[in-house]
């Protein structure tokens, strides 16, 4: 046999094997039990959009699944390379919900779903990514699967940021009485149940008709804690999904396991294993990179042939648009401006700045679709320039004359400003995470902008050098350049 024909032959028979190994691995992940779709008594209780599905083109449906999930112990240390070895150990029963959105006509599918870690850092479920992405997902014809993969979603108990205790057993007895969550530490294994669900050869399937193809990863904050947990630990066991979206992380670390299982506290700085199979996005706003004792600069990794860090100037770890975008369609440029507010939650959660309205739900919706194309195409985007960060003690964002940050993923909000963003701000820990908008005023925008076509003229070219970098989306831009035409900024 030829040198050239061993080659071929190792070039098929690689990819085969690999994959052989995938579906044996995935096979150790049981089936759960589905009931479903949910209709009665009551409504679905999670406030990922406030406007009906249907008028989008989607629809909307809620499923409960049950099973035995297993807790994990570690094998050997839990290193900082992240390369973790872990095996099941004990087993406890479950009763969880799903909540999946997905396009009506089968035909507008795109093929990928993503699976998103329901946040519960405020003591109730919470779909930030969807939030935050949901006119892009919708535009492309993604499904959308949430998990209440955690205790305090579905039983009670203090979030991180304790703003409620609104649990799924509490919200709506009648409707979600009946479930059951036997703790965090069966929370990585019933996140991998739920996801195989999603899988093109599940045996039995939570999206109808739909041909699925790949299967997305995703999770923010808390979640994104997990999620690291879950690449560097449970993905080699696993092989459930295609790709993963890693949003706002710290060098903090959630428990692998916790009482009354052993406590096993994987260390938090650790980075992602760099000999994974599938592709990594990790996404970071000006606050998860700076924050006090458990910012994520320390644990900054070069980008590698699995991985892609974004660093996004002009953002914070929650914003305006996380509690007041749920209502947008995607076709006004509504949110492509300031939104002025100090109170987050009104009433609950008032902060002494208005909180940050800066871009970084555009270049969510651009991540979550390079990860796509990524997973789709093996090719991954470019690297991202990182922000610019003096290293202290304290650390902080370097900034220009406007006070916006230097470096980093850049888009018209920060390069043609009208206001000055940043990650955190004072008060409680909740509002330290908002950020700070502060608009210029009229005397700073006349000097800037003289004329209103010279700031559309140089807001359009912003938007050019952003949307030919991938930070942003063309339908994005298209909002962002219909907002500038008609604001009343300049002269």
């Amino acid at each position: 046999m030829s040198v050239r024909s061993r080659r071929r032959l190792v070039a098929v028979v690689v990819p085969i094997c690999a994959l052989l190994l995938a579906r044996a691995t995935s096979a150790q992940v049981p089936t759960p039990i589905v009931e479903g779709p949910i209709t009665a008594p009551g409504a679905i209780f999670l406030q990922a959009t406030s406007f009906d599905p249907a008028q989008v083109g989607y629809m909307e449906k809620e499923y409960f699944i049950s099973g035995t999930a297993s807790a994990f112990t570690n094998v050997g240390p839990l290193g900082l390379d992240g390369k973790w070895t872990v095996t099941p150990s004990v087993t406890a029963s479950y009763r969880t919900r799903l909540v999946v959105f997905r396009p009506i006509d089968r035909k507008k599918f795109n093929g990928t779903v993503v699976v998103e870690w329901l946040n519960v850092s405020g003591g109730v479920d919470a779909s930030p990514d969807w939030t935050q992405a949901h006119t892009a997902l919708i535009r492309d014809g993604f499904a959308w699967v949430g998990v209440s993969a955690q205790y305090v979603g579905v039983e009670g108990g203090p979030g991180l940021v304790n703003v409620v205790s609104l649990p799924l057993k509490t919200a709506d007895p009648a409707r979600y009485g009946t479930l059951s969550h036997p703790g965090d530490s069966f929370s990585y294994d019933i996140y991998s149940q739920a996801g195989s669900l999603a899988r093109p050869d599940a045996s039995q399937t939570i999206l109808g008709d739909l041909k699925v193809k790949r299967v997305m990863a995703a999770g923010e904050s808390q979640s994104a804690f997990r999620m690291v947990n879950y690449i560097n630990a449970i993905h080699p066991i696993a092989h459930v999904f295609d790709g993963y979206f890693v949003h706002s992380r710290f060098a903090f670390g959630a428990p692998l396991s916790e009482a009354p299982q052993p406590a096993i506290a994987p260390p938090g700085a650790a980075p992602i294993r760099s000999d994974l199979d599938v592709p990594v996005l990790t996404l970071e706003t000006e606050s998860d990179l700076v924050f006090p004792v458990v910012g994520y600069f320390s644990s900054r990794q070069d980008d590698s042939k699995g991985f892609r860090l974004w660093e996004v100037a002009g953002t914070s770890h929650a914003d305006y648009y996380l509690t007041n975008g749920t209502g947008d369609l995607g076709k006004t440029p509504d949110f492509a401006g300031i939104g002025v507010t100090s109170s987050p939650v009104p009433g609950i959660v008032d902060c002494p700045s208005v909180i940050n309205s800066g871009p970084q739900h555009f270049v969510v919706s651009a991540g979550l679709v390079a990860l796509d194309r990524w997973m789709r195409t093996g090719k991954p985007p470019k690297s991202a320039p990182r922000l610019e960060v003096a290293a202290g003690p304290p650390t902080a964002i370097m900034t220009d004359a406007n006070g916006n940050a230097l470096g980093g993923i850049r888009t018209p909000q920060v390069d043609v400003p009208i206001a000055t963003f940043t990650g955190n701000q004072g008060g409680s820990l909740l509002c330290q995470l908002f950020g700070t908008t502060t608009p210029f005023d009229a005397a700073k925008l006349a000097a800037l902008y003289p004329t209103h076509k010279a700031f559309v003229s140089a807001y359009n070219k912003a938007i050019k050098r952003s949307l030919r970098a991938g930070w942003i989306l063309k339908a994005d831009a298209k909002l962002m350049k219909r907002w500038a035409a008609e604001s009343d900024i300049g002269g």
